[in-house]
């Protein structure tokens, strides 16, 4: 309980982000597809996407609402945005890349919540052009959150490392990133793999990554980052940008919230875990769900 990522997301709606939403929109690096997709359900599962973890940890459940109209909306706005396809999943739930952050920021579960997936066959521009179509929702009073990773490399973890200290390449992307997005760098951040050092191994698979750009793209050609949180954990980095207010561990782009319009887009940086591919299936996430103090699963 005493991680400060934790304490941010648990201090959300009270002291960061005091305005209810009347919907989220999640797109989770968890939720990787050919084509864009977007749930279309009455009331939200609890996926627990993760492996090797105690009981009590499968027994967390956050069943917030469905947005069905908010996933038409989506829908519509992307297919008008140019995607010839997005399709709808009458099924599934809320993955850990939502539900995690979720059940700290609005522990009521009483905001209907859609997901939107990522394809990590594209590129950073498509999902940044993705997030462009997506920027009316601002003013139709939807939260929208991205929520991946700033530095996401399993097989590089040190587990030595204990007092919150980051290793030299993961600190050099992550400085890159921040230097960029709050330079306003929107068509570098786009570019990634030839931009950025130690690009390849800050990320070798990209899905963690492309929440942020879906999040750059509704915020909007004009906005601005500002940090407004940061914590390490391994070599994970949680980063937080908000539009007109950034984040360390945690990427937020945030204008004030007028009337009825949230006007807001997060990307969330804050959790240890890995992409859907079958060879990397286990998903270290109790550092943000504790307090059990439950040891990390072996590899």
């Amino acid at each position: 309980d005493t991680l400060e990522a934790r304490q941010f997301f648990k201090s959300w709606s009270g002291k960061v982000f005091q305005h209810k939403p009347k919907s989220i929109l999640v797109i989770s690096a968890h939720w990787d597809t050919e084509f864009p997709s977007v749930n279309t359900v009455l009331h939200n599962s609890t996926i627990h996407d993760f492996n090797g973890f105690p009981d009590p940890m499968y027994k967390l459940k956050y069943e917030a609402p469905g947005a069905i109209a908010l996933a038409k909306r989506v829908r519509e706005l992307l297919m008008g945005g140019g995607i010839k396809r997005v399709d709808e999943d009458t099924e599934r739930g809320l993955d850990h890349g939502a539900w995690v952050p979720l059940m700290l920021m609005y522990p009521d579960a009483d905001i209907p919540v859609c997901q939107l997936s990522v394809q990590s066959s594209q590129t950073g521009t498509y999902h940044y052009s993705m997030g462009k179509a997506l920027a009316p929702l601002k003013e139709e009073g939807v939260l929208i959150i991205g929520s991946g990773s700033a530095t996401h490399n399993l097989r590089k973890l040190d587990f030595s490392i204990t007092n919150g200290s980051a290793v030299p390449w993961a600190l050099e992307f992550d400085h890159w990133l921040r230097d960029s997005l709050l330079q306003g760098r929107y068509g570098d951040v786009n570019e990634w793999e030839e931009k950025a050092p130690n690009a390849k191994m800050a990320h070798p698979w990209p899905e963690h990554f492309y929440p942020l750009h879906v999040a750059m793209g509704a915020a909007g050609d004009d906005a601005k980052a500002e940090q407004i949180h940061t914590s390490w954990e391994l070599t994970i980095n949680y980063t937080d940008i908000q539009k007109d207010i950034i984040t360390n561990l945690v990427f937020f782009f945030l204008k004030q919230a007028t009337g009825e319009a949230v006007d807001e887009v997060i990307f969330l940086s804050r959790h240890t875990a890995v992409s859907n591919r079958h060879a990397l299936t286990v998903h270290p996430i109790g550092d943000l769900l504790g307090p059990w103090g439950f040891p990390w699963p072996s590899y």
